[in-house]
């Protein structure tokens, strides 16, 4: 198959590219999250990302490249929820005896982890966030993405690894 001529960095090309998938992509994103704001900007922000990158993506995946980045603005979102809410159903009373050093050690250390998971390449972040925090196994995760289980394996190796490296002391 031979890349279309179509540059998506034409505005005319990806107003096209908006006009015919902006509607199901957002439907998409409704039936995941349930919630028409929270899809619609899921979709803005995914159309944002195809032009940033509109050099690097060709015109025939440009709808798989929405519906990747979409869905993965999702499960960060997700991710990122669940977070929110393990720590407010902590005991409040355990933080009130706490240091300030080590409350301002712990928000560090938390800051530096959520930007290593989002420096994390797109498959190695899904695989390790689907497991770590959905507690997903590596088959579970495997039939999800499609993919064969070692390679779900290799993955969060390697996010693990990268992880190791960018975060001291885990």
């Amino acid at each position: 198959m031979t890349p279309s001529p179509k540059s998506i960095c034409e505005k005319k090309v990806f107003t096209e590219v908006f006009e015919t998938n902006a509607e199901s992509l957002r439907n998409y994103m409704y039936y995941k999250c349930g919630d028409v704001d929270q899809a619609e900007d899921l979709i803005q922000e995914a159309f944002i990302k195809l032009w940033d990158n509109c050099k690097k993506i060709i015109y025939e995946k440009s709808k798989a490249f929405l519906y990747k980045v979409a869905n993965n603005l999702f499960l960060n979102q997700v991710a990122h929820k669940k977070i929110k809410l393990h720590y407010a159903s902590l005991p409040h009373t355990d933080k009130n005896l706490e240091s300030p050093d080590f409350i301002i050690e712990e928000k560090e250390f938390m800051d530096k982890l959520q930007r290593s998971i989002s420096q994390l390449p797109d498959g190695q972040r899904e695989v390790f966030l689907l497991n770590r925090i959905d507690k997903k196994t590596y088959r579970e995760i495997a039939e999800m993405l499609e993919i064969s289980v070692k390679a779900v394996e290799k993955r969060m190796h390697n996010a693990l690894k990268s992880l190791r490296k960018t975060i001291k002391n885990i």
